[in-house]
């Protein structure tokens, strides 16, 4: 798949794409509260989208861990004035964070073109609605609950237990109808793995290529760089987020999930620079 077509507003996925991220939360690890208002959160897409941002990731209930639930009625409230009013004047293409079925239709109704699903389409109806909506979805793996997953996740072999679960997600998706050129994977750095796990999802991420299919990577900010730095606090994570960026693209990550696009998106086109220039010689 070189094309992603986001309900009409495409990607192309022959190099290396950045998702910006806006979450329009009062809780989320690390823009928890800043992007509330539809004034706010449009301001910052804009920005994002001027600094290198291909997509916008829009969510409204927060997936850090310990994280509480919101009702579905509070999500819509909070992200499809934002959606509207992102879509109205920003030409890239929009992606709704949630796992709520009810939530994906009125987010793609009021513009939304990708859904990013942490639950991989497992919740109630969420399959039958992808189907119907006809918009890309990608595909999340994650060990229990957002609320629990950080306590004491186990796996056999982290890289292959993570893969055999997004290969039987993707099973159920085409069982259900949903066309393969239509899914997108990401195997869920912090969702219910440790630091040993994240690193070697890291490590071994090109191994996901035999799953055949655009892989996207979300370790922004997150707690692993953290544990790695001496637990630097969140907002000065930035060089360990750009490290792993390069190294997730060296190893195949097609769209790379950031709260930092410009660095992130001036990094990215680095290293494919590097990389394509193997293929002038």
């Amino acid at each position: 798949m070189t094309i992603l077509d986001c309900a009409g507003k495409t990607v192309d996925l022959t190099r290396p794409r950045i998702m910006g991220i806006l979450n329009v939360t009062p809780d989320s690890f690390s823009d928890g509260g800043d992007f509330v208002s539809r004034e706010a959160a449009l301001e910052r897409a804009r920005a994002m989208v001027e600094e290198g941002a291909d997509l916008l990731d829009i969510g409204g209930e927060s997936t850090r861990p310990g994280a509480l639930a919101v009702s579905e009625q509070e999500e819509l409230d909070r992200i499809i004035p934002v959606i509207q009013a992102i879509a109205a004047e920003i030409p890239v293409p929009i992606s709704v964070d949630t796992n709520k079925a009810v939530v994906m239709r009125e987010a793609v109704m009021a513009g939304a073109g990708l859904i990013n699903d942490v639950m991989a389409l497992r919740d109630e109806g969420a399959l039958a609605v992808a189907k119907t909506l006809g918009v890309p979805v990608c595909l999340m793996h994650m060990q229990g609950q957002p609320r629990t997953m950080q306590k004491n996740p186990q796996y056999q072999d982290v890289v292959s237990d993570v893969t055999a679960f997004l290969q039987s997600r993707v099973n159920a998706c085409l069982a259900e109808g949903i066309p393969r050129e239509r899914l997108l994977l990401d195997p869920g750095f912090g969702f219910g793995k440790s630091l040993q796990h994240n690193l070697t999802l890291l490590r071994q991420l090109d191994r996901f290529s035999e799953l055949q299919l655009p892989v996207l990577v979300g370790i922004s900010r997150k707690s692993m760089i953290g544990a790695v730095l001496d637990n630097i606090p969140v907002d000065q994570r930035l060089p360990g987020g750009l490290a792993c960026a390069v190294m997730a693209v060296e190893r195949g990550a097609a769209i790379v999930r950031t709260h930092d696009v410009k660095a992130t998106a001036e990094a990215v086109r680095m290293a494919h620079a590097v990389m394509a220039s193997a293929e002038q010689e």
